[in-house]
């Protein structure tokens, strides 16, 4: 992992919104995100396949679904910031609604 694309992958909206979804949830599905960011599954999808490039996400098909979950085997300082930062923006706007929508997902 690449301190500058560390850092690149998280400039972006829809990936800092993924990747704190993840850090609070631990693993989640495509159609979890799809659904919790209101957006589209190409989308979401483009930009799991970026975080997956910067080796800051890792995956697993089960059937027909695909599993994300936060890299177990980056650097214990970028887990740290990932999970602080999910912590400083978790009451703020879209980040709460992100988690607020996702609990709110019919099973």
């Amino acid at each position: 992992m690449n301190t500058i694309d560390f850092f690149k992958a998280l400039s972006d909206e829809t990936r800092l919104r993924c990747l704190s979804l993840l850090v609070n949830k631990g693993e989640l599905c495509v159609c979890e995100l799809t659904y919790a960011l209101n957006l589209s599954q190409p989308k979401i999808s483009h930009h799991l396949s970026k975080l997956r490039k910067a080796q800051l996400v890792c995956d697993r098909k089960e059937g027909l679904w695909i599993y994300y979950r936060i890299n177990n085997e980056l650097s214990s300082w970028f887990i740290e910031i990932l999970e602080a930062t999910a912590k400083g923006i978790e009451n703020d706007k879209p980040f709460v609604t992100d988690i607020q929508t996702l609990a709110a997902m019919p099973e």
